[in-house]
């Protein structure tokens, strides 16, 4: 599910780390976002919206947009398409708007 090699742009990838998501370990690299780890770990829905309940994927890649809003170690809210992955954090799935602590 990764890019390896790419005619003009050049991919630098990290150690493997471990973080946790809805209750499972997952694998990535250092310098990963927490949404580029998980597409490449094959997990294609980050959320649903909050009118519809219909599922939300990687879209923008950039945070601006809303779909990608995720709790991470406990703080809701967060844009895991620009969020680093950092080793044993914990991502859950965000039900609803987020509660804060």
């Amino acid at each position: 599910m990764r890019i390896g090699e790419h005619p003009i742009l050049s991919f630098k990838r990290g150690e493997k780390i471990k973080f946790y998501f809805d209750g499972k370990q997952y694998e990535g690299f250092e310098g990963d976002t927490i949404a580029s780890a998980l597409h490449a770990a094959g997990v294609k829905i980050l959320g649903h919206s909050h009118n519809h309940g219909r599922p939300r994927g990687f879209y923008c890649a950039i945070g601006n947009c809303s779909s990608c809003l995720m709790t991470v170690d406990g703080e809701p809210n967060v844009r895991v398409c620009i969020e680093r992955l950092r080793s044993g954090m914990v991502v859950e799935t965000q039900k609803g708007k987020g509660v804060l602590r």
